[in-house]
């Protein structure tokens, strides 16, 4: 869940014209749920970081530039949102303004007339906390859901693997549906093309008359890389290990009926070779 996902595109047709107009809407509907209680298919973990990143953002452009995309009584309904579901899971959160007018009696009466980066500076205050929060809760989940590498480097260092497998947690620990698990075995190989553009190197890899495989071709770029790095008949089951995982994560991404077991185990195994492949390329 992000920000934008508490808007919806409304299309209406004109008669005066062919082509038809595409209108944002605010969806209240989405918002009174999560005020009330947690939404079915929508972790409350998930829904407060997009209803901070919505409420800070749209509070930061009202104090400043005046392009918040929220009007008085709907930054009031998501604030109402964001402390209920804060609330939840254990984040306390109290504005000192009900809406954007009481908002802008609240930075008069503290110093942040005609500046705004004062305005700016007020919201980081309110505001940081509650994100430093936020993203501690994210990372003990992550840690919690899917396998952790032994070494103590929380990433792997190759930044796009690293958004992959990020990616890959986030999608793990909200899915609940078949095509749910179905989709983590897409962020599965999300990740194995991410590491298959990132550890293959034509020059080093690619023999004399070959052609270049393209990056989705995986089993096939990071098994040459394998090959090389972890070459002779001592290194043969980590070579098997690759071509499994890989094949793996493709089985979950075709599955018409894959299980959470499955997607589980998927992407624990592709978290797994993203490790083994960054100890092999940086030798420890």
């Amino acid at each position: 869940m992000g920000p934008d996902d508490f808007f919806e595109e409304i299309e209406t047709v004109s008669p005066w014209s062919s082509e038809p107009s595409i209108t944002t809407k605010l969806r209240k509907d989405l918002l009174n749920e999560l005020r009330a209680g947690p939404v079915a298919g929508a972790d409350d973990l998930d829904a407060a970081i997009a209803l901070t990143h919505l409420v800070w953002d749209n509070l930061t452009a009202f104090g400043t530039d005046g392009s918040n995309a929220l009007d008085d009584k709907e930054i009031a309904l998501a604030q109402r949102a964001l402390t209920a579901t804060l609330s939840r899971i254990g984040i306390t959160l109290s504005f000192p303004w009900r809406d954007f007018a009481t908002f802008k009696t609240h930075w008069l009466r503290n110093g942040c007339y005609n500046s705004w980066q004062a305005r700016r500076d007020l919201l980081n205050e309110l505001f940081s906390p509650v994100q430093a929060e936020l993203d501690q809760q994210e990372e003990d989940q992550f840690r919690a859901v899917n396998a952790e590498a032994v070494s103590p480097h929380t990433k792997t260092g190759w930044p796009k693997v690293d958004e992959e497998l990020t990616e890959l947690r986030r999608r793990f620990r909200t899915a609940t549906t078949t095509q749910d698990y179905r989709d983590v075995g897409n962020r599965a190989v999300g990740v194995l093309e991410a590491l298959s553009r990132t550890i293959y190197d034509p020059s080093v890899h690619l023999r004399d008359g070959e052609t270049e495989p393209p990056a989705d071709k995986t089993k096939q770029r990071i098994g040459r890389y394998v090959e090389d790095s972890l070459a002779g008949k001592n290194n043969e089951a980590i070579r098997g290990v690759a071509n499994k995982v890989i094949e793996l994560a493709h089985s979950v991404k075709h599955s018409t009926a894959p299980t959470r077991r499955e997607a589980g185990i998927a992407a624990d195994s592709v978290i797994m070779l993203a490790n083994i492949l960054r100890r092999v390329d940086q030798d420890f």
